[in-house]
This record gives structure tokens, C-alpha cells and sequence, in this order.
């Protein structure tokens, strides 16, 4: 019985050490990665509650016979580390559209796009509102010009208000 009590008392006292850490309420930077060809994202955070948010990231891309655009959405559950580091896992989706001009023959080409994406990563909250992240995103894409699995590894320098 004693056992049970103190694996109870572990217990509850772990889970209000994780809940009582909280994240920032927004973020906003860049993300910098491959991001499948689109390059660096503008990148914001919202915090939805004391330990999960939501993720925003915003890629263009342009040159002289192409465009494109691919927005990602994800959820991320954050835990605490140790002292100002964190480490995040989250789940999501976007869509994107890609538009090319072909030299011969001249032709247009355009698709949208879907994707599925996962992400787990690792961040550190400087002492004055900045933070840094490294991560991870496998995404699955549902078209022709996005129909494989691509992984983006980044690193995200953000500002926290």
C-alpha cells in the first residue's frame, strides 16, 4: 500500500511539474531549412494553453520562370527540459501551389497541393525574448509535384511576446 501511495504521490507531483511550466504566448521569426525546395519560412507560434500550440509557417519561393507558396499548420505539445530548454512534438498539415513556365514549348504549369507533416524538435528560451529551435519535420505530400515523403531538418530563431 505504502508503495502505491508513493507512486501515486510521484506521479501527481511529476504532472504538476510539467503543467506548471508554461510557453510563450506568441512567437514570431523564421524558420530556416530545405523546406522541400521552398527555402526559409516566416514562422509564428500562438500558445493555446499552458503546455500546447499552434504553428504557423509561411514559405515563398520565386525566380524567373517559377513561383510558389506552401503554408503549414501544425499542433505541438511542449515539455520542459531542463532550466530554459524545451522539447516539442507536434502533427499537421498544409497546402501549397507551385507554377512554372516551361522554356520549350512555352506552357504553364501549375498545381496545388497537400501535405501531412510531423515535427519534433528541441528549443532554448534565452533570458532576454528570443528563442532558438532545431527541429525536425517528415512530411507526405498528395499531388504530383509533392507525392513522396521528404524530411526538413531546420533551425528557427524566433522573437517571444
Amino acid at each position: 500500500m505504502k508503495n502505491k501511495f508513493l507512486l501515486l504521490v510521484v506521479t501527481l507531483g511529476f504532472g504538476l511539474n510539467v503543467a506548471a511550466q508554461e510557453i510563450s504566448k506568441n512567437a514570431i521569426g523564421l524558420r530556416i531549412g530545405d523546406n522541400d525546395g521552398f527555402g526559409g519560412e516566416i514562422s509564428f507560434q500562438r500558445a493555446l494553453g499552458k503546455n500546447n500550440r499552434l504553428e504557423l509557417d509561411l514559405g515563398i519561393r520565386s525566380g524567373n520562370n517559377y513561383d510558389g507558396f506552401k503554408l503549414t499548420g501544425l499542433y505541438q505539445w511542449v515539455w520542459q527540459l531542463e532550466g530554459d530548454f524545451n522539447c516539442y512534438a507536434g502533427a499537421g498539415g498544409g497546402i501549397g501551389n507551385y507554377s512554372y513556365e516551361l522554356p520549350t514549348p512555352l506552357k504553364d504549369e501549375s498545381e496545388t497541393f497537400l501535405f501531412a507533416a510531423g515535427n519534433v524538435g528541441i528549443e532554448y528560451n534565452f533570458d532576454i525574448p528570443i528563442q532558438l529551435s532545431l527541429d525536425v519535420r517528415p512530411e507526405i505530400g498528395f499531388g504530383d509535384f509533392r507525392n513522396d515523403l521528404d524530411f526538413d531538418l531546420a533551425l528557427g530563431l524566433r522573437y517571444r511576446f
